[in-house]
């Protein structure tokens, strides 16, 4: 990648900050000579979350809405397509907001390689594609036929990320598709829909950490140190218009996710809204063989690590914001 020119959008989410974090560091051990510009509503608001990271010198910052952004002059060799409007709220107060936003905003990216001559664009699609996974299907794999309800509004998300995948495919441009699944890792919101996240601020409020549901459902957790890796490998590697499942294959349920955040938390007590009712567990997790026989990627951080990682960033996080509330009173 030495000397390249990217164009990032979503670049202030999480997979583009860790995308962000490791392409800069990157650029510094090794003296790439990187020119990434990153697409954002506010860099105002990303630079007081990240002040270092948002000053980096081989960082430009582009101001606009992904759905209409004006397009930036010059070429872009490798464009990495990240934004989302990941968020469950949304998808169900405004699921046509959500539909617009990922089909909009995809559309508007291929514009921009269009014209920017590019060589390789990333797509993060997911996992939602596919819709529910059957309870006897273990692992969906990227041959799966499933996908979304379209009766239900509730199908936004994984209708949206369908739409983009087939954009990408109309367009004949070199457009790779990574399908994500469940991550854990710094950055993760302590308080959305993501369950690693939302046990860690549990953790950290001295609990006890909530299961909603009966803690039977079944999913899986990649590292986000290593999603960059695969990340960046499709980016390059992949042909396109051949999807990748991104995350891990070992399946672990809820209830036993809850349990080993609280012991990294030092006991913190677990508490779960009803018991199982005897049903089959919904599951979400991926079948990865392509990616591992195809690209040699695999998971390389076990789940005890990347969740003890993942806790202390947010333990160290916490504790410095509460200083600095401490030194403004």
């Amino acid at each position: 990648m030495a000397g390249e020119r990217l164009f990032v959008t979503g670049g202030t989410g999480f997979f583009g900050r860790w995308l962000l974090e490791a392409l800069t560091h990157a650029d510094d051990r090794l003296r790439l000579g990187l020119r990434i510009t990153v697409l954002s509503r506010s860099p105002e608001a990303f630079a007081a979350r990240a002040p270092a990271l948002s000053q980096y010198a081989a960082l430009d910052w582009w101001r606009g809405d992904v759905r209409d952004f004006a397009l930036p002059p010059g070429g872009y060799p490798l464009i990495i397509h990240a934004a989302t409007a990941a968020s469950e709220q949304l998808n169900r107060a405004r699921p046509l907001k959500m539909f617009d936003t990922i089909v909009a905003g995809t559309r508007r990216v291929l514009e921009l390689a269009d014209q920017a001559g590019t060589c390789a664009m990333l797509l993060t699609s997911s996992g939602a594609v596919y819709g529910r996974q059957p309870s006897e299907l273990t692992h969906v794999s990227e041959d799966y036929g499933g996908a979304p309800c379209p009766h239900s509004a509730d199908s936004a998300y994984g209708e949206g990320k369908r739409a983009a995948e087939f954009l990408a495919a109309a367009s004949s441009l070199p457009v790779k598709i990574a399908r994500g699944f469940a991550f854990v890792g710094a950055f993760q919101p302590l308080d959305a829909h993501f369950a690693a996240g939302n046990f860690i601020g549990d953790a950290l409020s001295a609990g006890p950490i909530v299961v909603r549901g009966d803690g039977t459902a079944l999913r899986s957790y990649l590292y986000a140190g290593d999603l960059v890796i695969w990340l960046l490998k499709i980016l390059l590697d992949a042909p396109p218009a051949r999807p990748y499942n991104v995350g891990s294959d070992q399946a672990i349920s809820i209830g036993s996710l809850a349990a080993r955040v609280a012991d990294i938390a030092g006991g913190v007590p677990v508490k779960r809204r009803c018991e199982p009712d005897g049903n089959p567990p919904a599951r979400y997790v991926p079948d990865i063989q392509r990616a591992r026989n195809e690209l040699g990627l695999d998971m390389w951080t076990d789940l005890d690590t990347a969740l003890e990682r993942t806790f202390r960033f947010a333990q160290q996080t916490c504790a410095t914001r509460s200083r600095h509330v401490s030194v403004r009173q």
